[in-house]
């Protein structure tokens, strides 16, 4: 009976363990990537009926979502910390670069005091991600 039990438990951690490890198909994750790919065209294509500082803007945060959605990609296909930590900053340096779009369309002091903000906001979300790293 007790031997029974450990192979159990043995067999029940096998199919666990490969379960885990097949995260993704090659055929998904390239489909995920295609749809990132897409999305970012069709943003990008939204962008051009913009214009000055607002086509910047919205050229930055189309930017910054494709990235964070590659960094997500690549940490569902292969989870790791140091994967999870890659999204994290990848977070902070997208919505660093869209703080300093939006930073351009102001002017002497609010724009310099903006540009300070967004980089303390970036270098905490920085120093987060790489705090908040799992052992």
């Amino acid at each position: 009976m007790k031997q029974t039990l450990i192979a159990f438990a043995v067999a029940a951690s096998c199919a666990f363990a490969g379960a885990a490890g097949a995260a993704m198909s090659k055929e998904e994750y390239k489909a995920q990537k295609d749809k990132i790919e897409a999305d970012y065209k069709a943003a990008g294509d939204t962008c051009k009926a913009l214009k000055d500082n607002a086509q910047d803007f919205c050229k930055a945060d189309a930017k910054g979502k494709e990235k964070i959605a590659k960094a997500q990609l690549e940490a569902s296909s292969a989870p790791s910390p140091r994967a999870e930590e890659k999204v994290r900053m990848t977070k902070a340096e997208a919505n660093y670069d869209v703080a300093k779009e939006r930073c351009d369309d102001m002017t002497g002091n609010a724009k310099d005091v903006c540009r300070k903000d967004a980089k303390a906001a970036f270098d905490t979300a920085k120093s987060d991600a790489k705090v908040s790293k799992a052992p």
